[in-house]
């Protein structure tokens, strides 16, 4: 007897088939990743801080603990003109819900520990609600030492403690950031 050679392959019918794409996908086509979402959360903030007047940069590489620099000189009209003040921010951002809240990490992962930010390393946090394009500016000093922070939906009657950081931009102008010669 001899050997049945296998069934051939069955296309797909047109109820199976993927749709016919013209054009390959785009980066908000393919699934959102981890790093991905970070990127355009970062994108999202520079964005953002351009459209309240700051300069921004942006660090080489991704081995600084900033994500983005702001210059607040350009819209610091309130304060005597010193030396200038560059500011870092590390961009997180959320899109899940904890008990009704939304739960953003603040902290850097090293060797399997949970390791919070240093005054060293950055000034500010800011974490972005990706569902309500709602962003939280946090001075570093007031959550030292946290790993996370529960933040308030908008939709939410209830106050929170940390309501007053929605939005809360005119925060990066006074920052005491980076003094330069």
């Amino acid at each position: 007897m001899g050997k049945r050679n296998a069934s051939p392959r069955r296309t797909p019918r047109p109820a199976q088939a993927p749709p016919a794409r013209s054009q390959p996908p785009t980066p908000f086509d393919r699934e959102l990743t981890t790093k991905r979402r970070a990127e355009i959360s970062e994108l999202a903030f520079a964005l953002a801080a351009a459209r309240q007047g700051f300069g921004i940069s942006k660090p080489f590489g991704d081995s600084e603990r900033y994500d983005i620099i702001l210059d607040p000189a350009h819209v610091d009209c309130r304060k005597p003109q010193g030396r200038p003040r560059l500011v870092r921010v590390q961009v997180k951002s959320s899109t899940t819900l904890l008990h009704g809240l939304y739960r953003v990490a603040t902290k850097r992962n090293i060797r399997g520990r949970n390791i919070a930010y240093t005054l060293a390393e950055i000034d500010f946090f800011a974490a972005y609600v990706i569902p309500e394009d709602s962003w939280f500016i946090f001075p570093l000093q007031h959550i030292l030492g946290q790993t996370s922070l529960l933040l308030n939906p908008k939709s939410r009657r209830r106050a929170h403690c940390n309501d007053r950081y929605r939005e809360a931009w005119d925060l990066l102008y006074e920052a005491d950031g980076l003094e330069f010669a």
